[in-house]
């Protein structure tokens, strides 16, 4: 096996492993934890929670399926598809807490999640291009 077929199968088992880990950190019951601080810097926790939760998805996805881009366009087009797949994972998280009787729907955790979707997605969108141009 060739080092980056090792690289990006070790990439896909950190995409699901990370992907079960925001499935139970979102769908968990964890009324039973002991208090912590409502806010940080005037932004609620839960907010920043959420958005910490979801900056890596497109770093992970981008590094997964890393061959799918050789110029910037290609790399704009897997930036909008991981970007959006990112963000129907976002709004199906928040849909099922919505059905769940210990968890509730709130449209700001879902735009804390799209905004650390766009930023980390921003990033990754910088760096595949940068790496184009330092290409031969």
């Amino acid at each position: 096996m060739t080092p980056n077929r090792t690289r990006s199968l070790l990439f896909k088992l950190a995409m699901l492993l990370y992907v079960l880990a925001v499935a139970y950190l979102c769908f968990a019951n964890f009324h039973k934890l002991p208090d912590v601080p409502k806010s940080f810097l005037g932004i609620p926790m839960d907010k920043i929670v959420h958005f910490c939760m979801f900056f890596p998805f497109p770093i992970l996805a981008f590094f997964a399926y890393d061959k799918l881009t050789q110029t910037p366009w290609q790399a704009l087009a897997a930036l909008l598809c991981i970007c959006a797949f990112g963000g129907i994972f976002a709004g199906l998280t928040e849909l099922v807490q919505g059905l769940l009787p210990y968890r509730g729907q709130d449209i700001d955790d879902f735009g804390a999640d799209l905004l650390a979707i766009a930023i980390s997605g921003l990033l990754v969108f910088v760096y595949d291009v940068s790496k184009m141009k330092k290409k031969p």
